[in-house]
């Protein structure tokens, strides 16, 4: 296989790292050599030539080729059966709707968020229960790395770059969960958005993308009543139109199981607690005022601002360990500037090559 990547010349490992840091081309932590063996095998898996054109930036206009991500994803330490998911995540940030230039380079300081779901889930062995936002697995851990090198290295989006972030958060070092969707009745967020059939979804894997705030956790162990679970949920997502955005956009609830108990005995499906949350995540913008940004009422305290264009623009994971009322609300980025993205593992969009 013909590779076209520079290459340089290091005596030892010790020596290979400070080559690389030294260079600006890590995140800060150490990184797997990318020989030319490694890049290869990650492109014989995926298998994909190197000259493979996975998208193109659309402000910058710079290109992602397959060498190009196989790389930053040996360096991230993924193994070959790691880089299909890699390049699935990059295909679903280039989609027009998530806009990635937006997300990667505003001052609002947002990381990517990747929801996998699907049997490579099992096959990867991604945990999708204790820890689900924290303690990543080797194969979460490693991919959302590698996507974010892929960002730094490919597109330039470096804190003080292209990335502008004022303060941005830690899912930028890697934002990667899997669904639990062994332990549930409802339908995965994949199969959702996909729209796949029954029969389709034991052998369809997907990866959403989602521009995200940092998670913010819940917790309602008084009530057993789905109306009054989804009231906490929407009571912090109204939180985060007034602290942060107003605007409506892709917000993620994680459910663990003991919340989902309670919406299994009611017979609530993922569309009913959406719809529970949409019509309750709402606010007027006179209650602005009362967060200290009062001047911005001016004569439209009246006006409503839902936190969801619709019900399904609110995406529900079932994930989480097993005990514990707590729950996660990820807002998005800042509205409707950036739409989640979802694409299947294995699947061709616009493919080509230059």
């Amino acid at each position: 296989m013909q590779l076209s990547s520079g290459r340089i010349d290091v005596d030892d490992l010790a020596d290979a790292q400070e080559a690389y840091h030294s260079r600006g081309w890590t995140d800060g932590l150490p990184v797997v050599p990318p020989t030319a063996e490694a890049v290869a095998a990650c492109l014989d898996w995926a298998m994909l030539p190197p000259e493979h054109l996975i998208g193109i930036e659309p402000v910058r206009a710079r290109s992602i080729t397959a060498e190009k991500a196989a790389v930053n994803s040996v360096m991230a330490g993924c193994l070959p059966p790691h880089f299909p998911v890699v390049v699935t995540a990059l295909t679903a940030m280039l989609q027009p709707e998530f806009g990635l230039h937006g997300p990667t380079a505003s001052t609002g300081g947002c990381a990517v968020l990747l929801i996998v779901n699907g049997p490579i889930r099992r096959e990867l062995a991604m945990d999708a229960t204790f820890s689900v936002l924290g303690g990543a697995d080797r194969s979460r851990a490693v991919i959302a790395r590698a996507v974010r090198l892929v960002l730094a290295n490919v597109l330039d989006v470096k804190p003080g770059g292209i990335d502008r972030s004022t303060l941005g958060h830690p899912g930028k070092l890697g934002y990667c969960i899997a669904e639990d969707e062994e332990a549930t009745g409802w339908v995965s967020l994949g199969d959702q958005r996909l729209g796949t059939t029954p029969a389709e979804r034991a052998q369809v894997s997907s990866v959403t993308a989602v521009a995200s705030m940092a998670p913010r956790q819940v917790m309602n162990e008084w009530t057993t009543e789905p109306t009054e679970l989804c009231e906490t949920v929407a009571a912090e997502i109204r939180a985060n139109q007034l602290n942060y955005s107003i605007w409506p956009g892709n917000y993620v609830v994680v459910l663990p199981p003991q919340l989902r108990t309670h919406f299994d005995a009611a017979g609530w499906t993922k569309d009913d607690i959406a719809n529970c949350v949409f019509e309750r995540a709402r606010v007027r913008r006179g209650d602005w005022a009362s967060v200290g940004k009062g001047s911005v009422v001016k004569d439209r305290a009246e006006r409503e601002y839902p936190a969801l264009e619709a019900p399904e623009d609110l995406l529900v994971v079932a994930a989480g360990g097993p005990a514990g009322g707590f729950a996660a609300v990820i807002p998005p980025w800042l509205g409707t500037r950036s739409h989640a993205a979802t694409v299947a593992v294995g699947a061709c969009v616009d493919c080509e090559v230059r």
